[in-house]
């Protein structure tokens, strides 16, 4: 029989969030600081900036730890502390991918290794949300992705799965941890989140593309502009996972989270200038001209979310416009009090 994984449903909890100052994990702590949870978040702020965390600084409920889980002493204390984990940490981005393979795996395995023994020393033990990725499902041929799926990996430029194995791995490790120690752990499969605080530089496309719109600058394209995603607005995702975390048959399962609604990347650009009243043009370049080396990019990326929505009772409520109308009259908020402060 699986481990109860409603603990905390209906009454406050004690959260803690790895990677809490990231794009994901400072929504998280936005979300349960207002169910009145008390939450503990750490990151290193390689790729979390403190800007995210600092709306939150004030709150009583609120303790944030700059530190690496790869050898924060905390982390055992803490998990034990904790009714719930959402492990949000890890090395993220096309373009780091490329820069430091290496650093991925190592640290994005030995990071989930380390949460999860802290959580075992739990009495009782935490509810564990594991982050993966839809990355995992590889060069997939089908319409869309469902769980019980084939993960298809190419045998050419090998470095290109680095992220996606590491993830891959952070899964098994989680199950394992579920069967051999009983901990109540989901791995959930990310499609392209997206919303307020995701930044382009480590190449995520949607802060990208509204960047240049909202400026009526050129939006550069990688490849064709036919390759296909998914996106979920990062406030539809937290609610989800919360759900799923909520969800005694969740446990020590691999679920998908994400919206099915599928567009390519001309269309997003389109819709991005569209959504702006902007003239951008649009460009073409390589993947070479992009990362500095080959890159075999995935053509389609489309959640199956059957077993998710078998699982909770809320679905998507931000449409791809909304988002982006969202983040286009941030993006020029952002720039009309740089030219006041000028």
């Amino acid at each position: 029989m699986k481990a109860d994984g409603a603990k905390g449903k209906n009454s406050t909890m004690r959260v803690l969030i790895t990677g809490g100052a990231g794009f994901i994990g400072s929504h998280l702590i936005e979300t349960h600081l207002q169910r009145g949870d008390e939450v503990r978040a750490v990151d290193n702020l390689h790729t979390g900036t403190a800007e995210n965390i600092e709306p939150f600084l004030s709150n009583p409920g609120f303790e944030f730890i700059k530190a690496d889980i790869t050898d924060w002493p905390g982390l055992a204390p803490a998990a034990q502390w904790a009714d719930r984990i959402y492990h949000m940490a890890a090395i993220v981005g096309v373009h780091r991918v490329v820069e430091d393979s290496m650093k991925v795996l190592t640290s994005n395995f030995e990071g989930t290794k380390r949460v999860l023994e802290a959580a075992c020393s739990g009495n009782p033990a935490p509810r564990v949300i594991l982050a993966s990725s839809s990355e995992v499902y590889g060069f997939n041929e089908k319409a869309s992705f469902a769980e019980s799926d084939d993960l298809v990996f190419g045998a050419k430029h090998q470095f290109r799965w680095t992220y996606a194995i590491s993830k891959l791995a952070e899964e098994q490790l989680g199950l394992a941890y579920y069967l051999n120690r009983a901990l109540p752990v989901t791995a959930v499969r990310f499609f392209n989140t997206t919303g307020p605080r995701q930044l382009g530089v480590h190449g995520m496309v949607v802060p990208r593309f509204v960047a240049a719109a909202a400026a009526g600058e050129p939006i550069t394209i990688y490849g064709d502009g036919a390759q296909t995603r998914s996106f979920c607005d990062v406030r539809d995702t937290v609610r989800m996972l919360n759900q799923v975390a909520e969800s005694a048959d969740a446990v020590g399962e691999v679920v998908n989270v994400g919206n099915d609604r599928e567009i390519s990347m001309r269309g997003l650009a389109e819709l991005a200038i569209e959504r702006a009243g902007s003239g951008s043009p649009i460009e073409y370049i390589s993947y070479e001209q992009a990362y500095g080396r080959h890159f075999d990019d995935i053509t389609h990326r489309r959640p199956d979310l059957t077993k998710l929505f078998g699982l909770i009772g809320y679905r998507p409520q931000w449409s791809l416009e909304d988002t982006l109308d969202d983040l286009i009259d941030g993006q020029r908020s952002v720039a009309r009090s740089l030219s006041v402060g000028a």
